[in-house]
């Protein structure tokens, strides 16, 4: 990633990606204090737009204020750099990362006196979980590993040090051959996976988990809006482990993930292995969303 071609915002200047650098006692790499977020931007029949620029932006400005973290740079600030990293990187369509560290003023865990800084950068990242995951599925575990709980870990905040319990979670499913995890809360029920939130379809109706320990996605927020247009029952509810087994389809949601069909739980195949007919239907709107084909909800898309 560091060896390319292209311009990096950092702290209000572009810099060639090559010479975007922190210092190694910045600290966060010490102490994974900081927050990010993941927008994309989709290739449109009107160039390059942002999905959702204001939602992701408002939720990066959450995680800030979660911890304690005042920002050097305002709403349409951000905004303006997000834009501008698609198109000084000549991108038709773009992964973006605004990231909010801090800096090696002092070290030692309370970063009292440590500096704020914020970057964007943005390049070109296709299917997040492998090139067929959105058309063929994916196969997922549940993993040892719980997600945090609200009292161990803010988890409304998309933050740094909230990862490394996806870490571990995506190697220990991906070292036993299955290409991601899902994690279950400190009782039981299903939370999220990884990186993303969770959905099943029974008997046509579709349920998201009731917890408080995934991250308010906003794809899956968007999801809730689109299904309920379809004409879709959408219901929140605690969600058990043997349920997932028995739905008729599971799918996951995250800006990375888009919306990726699950085919295999635990080796327990979901309904007939394939797709399902609620999971494509949320998928083709989802995508002309995105690329600006339903006028329903331009205001979704922030042109660059």
């Amino acid at each position: 990633m560091q060896d390319r071609d292209g311009f990096i915002w950092l702290d209000g200047q572009w810099l060639p990606w090559r010479e975007a650098k922190v210092h190694v006692l910045s600290h966060t790499l010490h102490y994974g204090y900081g927050c990010f977020e993941g927008l994309r931007a989709y290739a449109t029949a009107g160039g390059p737009a942002i999905f959702r620029l204001a939602e992701h932006l408002r939720r990066l400005e959450d995680s800030a204020h979660i911890l304690a973290i005042d920002l050097p740079f305002d709403h349409a600030t951000l905004a303006q750099a997000c834009r501008e990293a698609v198109t000084r990187n000549h991108l038709a369509s773009a992964y973006i990362r605004p990231l909010v560290f801090l800096g090696p003023e002092k070290l030692g865990v309370d970063p009292a006196g440590a500096a704020t800084h914020l970057a964007v950068t943005a390049w070109a990242w296709d299917a997040y979980l492998g090139g067929q995951a959105l058309d063929e599925g994916i196969r997922v575990r549940v993993s040892s590993y719980a997600r945090h709980h609200p009292n161990v870990q803010m988890c409304r905040a998309k933050a740094i040090s909230m990862y490394a319990n996806s870490i571990l979670a995506v190697r220990e499913a991906r070292r036993d051959g299955y290409d991601e995890a899902l994690l279950l809360d400190t009782e039981g029920y299903v939370a999220e996976g990884s990186s993303e939130n969770l959905f099943l379809v029974r008997d046509g109706e579709l349920l998201q988990p009731e917890t408080t320990s995934a991250l308010d996605g906003i794809t899956r927020r968007t999801v809730c809006t689109l299904a309920t247009e379809l004409g879709l029952a959408v219901r929140s509810k605690r969600i058990t482990r043997d349920e997932l087994y028995c739905a008729d389809e599971v799918f996951l949601t995250g800006t990375a993930a888009e919306i990726t069909p699950v085919v295999e739980v635990d080796r327990r195949r979901i309904g007939d292995g394939h797709p399902g007919a609620v999971t494509r239907r949320l998928q083709q709107a989802f995508f002309a969303c995105a690329r600006g084909e339903d006028e329903r909800h331009a205001d979704w898309l922030s042109r660059v």
